[in-house]
């Protein structure tokens, strides 16, 4: 098969996964915030296309992510740093994970389970950054803190991303490669069938 059209083909079909689990994931969520299932074919995506793939998985998620539930309280306060902020963070983590394999390229297990793990922590570090610069000021959620007695930064690590990213983080760091690797052995197989 022709290597653009096999790109085309596997961002194609990631990008249907991405969609599917985040709509999914708009609504199931542990806390005040969903668990972001999506990063996994972001993180295939990158590690198998590149860079851009990385980055359009990313946006394409970020997109989705505007439609969820528990975005309407960012949406209220400030569309656009809600826009700005749902497509950057995990924009640039698929676009960083794309590189990780291009740095890495001798030690392609490593790539892999490096962009597993840095996926996560972008995404989600990209959102406190956005939190504390665009909506540590929201009365509801300076609300929320009051009423957990704590200071906003403190309910944004503890009330709002804690439990939520450790198993993010768990979950993608295990599944990516996994997935990954599976993937290599079915495309191997798959090759030496139409060889």
């Amino acid at each position: 098969m022709n290597e653009k059209v096999k790109t085309i083909t596997g961002v194609g079909a990631l990008t249907a996964i991405v969609v599917i689990l985040q709509i999914l994931s708009n609504y199931v969520a542990i806390g005040p915030v969903s668990i972001t299932l999506a990063l996994i074919p972001i993180v295939l995506g990158a590690v198998l296309y590149g860079p851009l793939a990385g980055a359009f998985l990313g946006l394409v998620m970020g997109a989705i992510v505007l439609t969820a539930p528990s975005t309407q309280l960012f949406l209220g306060y400030s569309p656009l740093a809600t826009v700005f902020l749902c497509l950057l963070k995990t924009g640039i983590a698929g676009l960083v994970a794309g590189f990780i394999p291009k740095i890495f390229k001798f030690h392609k297990k490593f790539a892999v389970i490096l962009a597993s793990i840095l996926v996560p922590i972008i995404n989600t570090g990209l959102f406190a950054l956005g939190f504390i610069l665009f909506f540590r000021n929201n009365p509801t959620f300076i609300g929320y803190a009051e009423a957990s007695n704590m200071n906003i930064v403190t309910f944004l690590f503890l009330g709002v991303i804690g439990f939520n990213f450790l198993i993010e983080f768990g979950v993608n760091s295990l599944l990516s490669p996994t997935i990954y690797y599976i993937y290599q052995v079915i495309d191997r197989k798959y090759y030496r069938e139409v060889d």
